[in-house]
């Protein structure tokens, strides 16, 4: 399962659309297993039933997916007849998601840049996707402004960070990482981008921001959107009578619900403008 994308807004102007080999070639593989496409089909179908539940009925959506990485997940909207833009600071990695759409003779919009200079029109898109690029930008909330400005009224963002409340996480190759005191995680910041790349699979920008839902949908809240975490938007009907009466519980008891965010690994929201 593909949680890393080589997303980073405070590098140089001249090194930051590019990316280490060791990286490139571990997400190149990742991009396309099983498991990449699964979790892909369910933020999809996540996504779908959010927007048709708020009256988003087009057969053909606007989607922006940022973070795009090798264009797996912009792929699965465009065979769906989607008109889908995807953006990346991974030059190597969009290069191969444009590759591939190609050879699939898909017409997908992809291009290399930033999160905070999205160089997409003020109210042009349906969906907003963003799976795991706000924990690796320093400068993070300029991205949240740029998702908020291409997004229509009556448009979902989708995303997906880390999760510091959970003490299981998947940024650093390190135990308990996530409730690690903010020095000693500068610390490591430091020694990934330097003598220990290994300890982050050799991303070029390591995780350095750490959220909760909570504090998002505050953010979120702030910029007239509504959101919901990941048991407002669970599909009941698909988890049988025990998941269903389980979700039950954690959306109509406070404390089950923060319970249940420190027992996952990391946050997912769903948020309509």
């Amino acid at each position: 399962m593909i949680h890393k994308q080589d997303n980073n807004i405070g590098a140089s102007p001249d090194d930051r659309f590019d990316s280490r080999e060791e990286f490139f070639k571990y997400y190149a593989e990742q991009s396309t297993t099983p498991e990449t496409v699964q979790r892909f089909a369910a933020i999809q179908d996540l996504v779908s039933r959010t927007a048709r539940a708020r009256g988003l009925m087009q057969s053909r959506l606007d989607v922006l997916d940022i973070g795009c990485g090798a264009g797996t997940q912009s792929m699965m909207w465009a065979r769906d007849g989607h008109q889908v833009s995807g953006l990346d600071i991974n030059g190597p990695l969009v290069e191969l998601a444009m590759q591939r759409a190609r050879e699939a003779q898909l017409d997908i919009d992809f291009r290399i840049g930033t999160a905070t200079e999205l160089p997409w029109a003020d109210n042009s898109m349906d969906v907003c996707l963003v799976p795991e690029l706000l924990e690796h930008v320093p400068e993070w909330e300029p991205c949240v402004n740029e998702f908020t400005r291409v997004l229509k009224p009556g448009g979902v963002l989708f995303l997906s960070t880390n999760n510091s409340l959970c003490p299981v996480q998947q940024e650093f190759n390190l135990p308990l990482y996530s409730w690690y005191p903010g020095f000693m995680k500068r610390r490591y910041e430091q020694l990934a981008v330097t003598t220990r790349p290994e300890l982050v699979n050799y991303a070029k920008y390591p995780a350095v921001n750490w959220f909760t839902f909570f504090g998002l949908r505050k953010v979120l809240a702030a910029r007239g959107f509504e959101s919901f975490d990941r048991f407002d938007v669970a599909d009941n009907a698909a988890r049988g009578l025990g998941g269903a009466l389980a979700f039950g519980l954690i959306r109509h008891v406070p404390l089950a619900r923060v319970l249940a965010h420190i027992a996952t690994p990391y946050t997912l929201l769903v948020a309509v403008k």
